[in-house]
């Protein structure tokens, strides 16, 4: 196999994407214990995450290489340009499937094997198949599969064995759930004539660019008051609370300036400040919860005058 077939499947892999997923489902594993995450549960928990999220970006180009071919940022892709065929996609998307769940069932647990199937479904199936087409809702919807990652990271190292597992990793995808439609909307409305070519019923289609940009600020002010509950449930400390609140202040002043943008392509700039600020979110959970207890104890140390 050449280096340029490699390529393209790896692109058919969406891989910008996956490493969004594969890091919110490592901070879950790291948020789900005290200490550090069990190393054999944690990597294998990763692979079997990271090949489970392929395979369904896979089947996602697969079933939607009609819409990709009409779309300006998506004709370039494997199935659209002919250098996959279809079988080539299919026969990929089912092995990284079969694959993940070997690595679940055999070496993680059960319950993240069936979750994750679940999320893959949810994407690849119910989400590409039906609601994508169905409802300008879809992303609202559909955006609990997406929002799975952390639910299977933790999952991962603790098996969901007691109700505080589910609670936390719950609130986790709750943010990510809330998350969705701010981010995935901004660009919508940047690309919303190439939805409207694939007739993809796209909110800013169906109901107008004003309409969802309220609907964003909206959804933004939600997530804000959403990234709060990790501090009220005890989950978090002060640490990611004053993070929280930082970002999420930054992300309400892009929404509000989207309602009457400088420029078109101001949609975008809100768009990828959402990608930042779920990872800088993440990134605070995690410090807050592993690094901050580290570094007390050595913090301390420091600090005794010498004998």
């Amino acid at each position: 196999m050449t280096t340029s077939v490699i390529r393209q499947y790896w692109s058919l892999t969406k891989p910008r994407v996956v490493a969004l997923i594969v890091f919110t489902a490592v901070i879950g594993m790291f948020l789900a214990v005290p200490g550090l995450p069990p190393l054999r549960a944690a990597v294998l928990g990763t692979i079997g995450i990271w090949l489970a999220a392929s395979s369904a970006a896979a089947f996602n180009q697969l079933l939607d290489s009609r819409i990709d071919a009409q779309m300006a940022r998506t004709s370039w892709r494997p199935l659209v340009s002919g250098t996959l065929t279809p079988r080539q996609a299919l026969l990929f998307a089912l092995a990284l499937a079969v694959l993940s769940m070997v690595v679940l069932v055999l070496w993680v647990n059960p319950m993240t094997a069936a979750l994750t199937f679940a999320s893959l479904i949810g994407y690849a199936v119910i989400y590409t198949v039906y609601l994508k087409r169905a409802t300008p809702q879809n992303i609202v919807i559909g955006g609990l599969a997406g929002a799975a990652p952390p639910l299977l990271g933790w999952a991962a190292v603790t098996g969901m064995s007691g109700a505080s597992d589910w609670a936390y990793a719950l609130l986790l995808v709750l943010i990510i759930f809330v998350w969705t439609p701010p981010h995935f909307w901004a660009l919508a409305i940047f690309r919303r004539d190439d939805y409207a070519r694939a007739k993809v019923p796209m909110l800013p289609v169906t109901h107008g660019v004003q309409y969802t940009r309220w609907q964003i600020l909206f959804y933004t002010v939600l997530l804000v008051v959403v990234t709060v509950l990790p501090r009220l449930v005890g989950m978090s400390g002060n640490f990611y609370l004053g993070g929280a609140l930082v970002l999420g202040a930054v992300f309400i002043w892009h929404a509000w300036k989207l309602i009457d943008p400088p420029d078109e392509l101001y949609a975008m700039r809100v768009f990828r400040y959402s990608i930042v600020y779920l990872m800088a979110l993440f990134g605070f959970l995690l410090i807050d919860h592993w690094l901050l207890p580290w570094l007390q104890p050595v913090a301390g140390m420091a600090l005794q005058p010498a004998a």
